[in-house]
């Protein structure tokens, strides 16, 4: 069964590939601005974020340029958050996916531009025709990347991780923090791009029974959730040679994460629980065409990078 998803995601990543490759070619661009958006794309990664809008799409019988658009555009929002999330002001991380960071293989200025052209790129390319006929449909598209983009999603999540360090306290020191302000953290940070990524098929083929909906919704909520689960035992339990970034961060930082909280095996075991109750509930809304979207769960659960 992981043998057949594996090939599924490749298959998906190269099709996303081919589309960002497209779309960033050099023309008449600044050189290097295109060199290091291209060193931030096609520096590695899963691309399972681009897989689950590609089969949340498939759920309901759409295919093709579309929803390939809507996934290139994504993974670029990703790959811009990965570039400014490694700066010297935010996690200060030389290392990458295995690569050297987008400011350490060309320089901080030239790092902050290609973050901020990736994810305006994004908004180009769903606001394009090309992506889906009707205007009402890319506007929610637009509409929905940007609230799990901005401010209410994964920008708002970054800022209050800076807080959880302890950034902004008079004392330097990380503030105490519960399960709850550390699962709406991740929430943001982590799972919202992951939640639209679930939702995006939907989104593209409205109308959606709401039932059908809700169901995608709660996936993607569980997905994010039990992806950081995997992140935080990765940085307790993970080599960097494998892994592709720097490990025990959080630890050295003094910050309360899921693992902090719950202890290994705690995690281990809410980890399995997450994943074998979104799997159920995938199957009680879709059946047996769900198996693409629960598959990924599988592949969280064991990851080891």
């Amino acid at each position: 069964m992981q043998a057949e998803f594996r090939a599924r995601l490749e298959r998906h990543a190269s099709a996303v590939e081919t589309c960002l490759a497209s779309l960033l070619s050099p023309g008449k661009r600044p050189e290097r601005l295109v060199a290091a958006m291209r060193h931030a794309v096609f520096a590695g990664g899963k691309r399972l974020r681009p897989y689950l809008v590609i089969e949340s799409a498939r759920l309901f019988g759409l295919e093709g340029e579309g929803p390939l658009r809507v996934a290139a555009a994504l993974e670029a929002v990703h790959c811009y958050s990965l570039v400014h999330d490694d700066l010297p002001a935010m996690d200060n991380d030389d290392l990458r996916r295995g690569q050297p960071t987008a400011h350490i293989a060309f320089d901080e200025a030239t790092a902050i531009l290609a973050g901020d052209a990736l994810l305006t790129m994004a908004f180009a390319i769903v606001a394009d025709r090309a992506t889906a006929p009707r205007a009402s449909t890319r506007a929610k598209i637009v509409a929905a990347l940007a609230e799990a983009s901005g401010i209410d999603g994964m920008v708002g999540g970054q800022m209050l991780d800076l807080a959880a360090e302890g950034r902004f306290a008079t004392n330097g020191k990380p503030p105490r923090q519960g399960l709850s302000s550390i699962r709406h953290l991740q929430a943001l940070k982590t799972g919202a791009l992951i939640r639209f990524a679930a939702e995006a098929g939907a989104l593209l083929a409205a109308p959606v029974p709401t039932p059908e909906r809700r169901a995608l919704k709660a996936y993607g909520e569980a997905l994010g959730f039990a992806f950081q689960i995997r992140d935080d035992l990765l940085d307790i339990e993970g080599e960097a040679a494998v892994v592709g970034k720097a490990v025990a961060k959080d630890a050295k930082a003094g910050k309360a994460t899921l693992v902090s909280l719950m202890g290994l095996d705690g995690a281990r075991a809410r980890l399995a629980s997450v994943t074998g109750e979104a799997i159920a509930g995938l199957e009680a809304a879709f059946g047996s065409r769900a198996g693409p979207l629960a598959d990924v769960l599988i592949f969280n659960r064991d990851r080891d990078r």
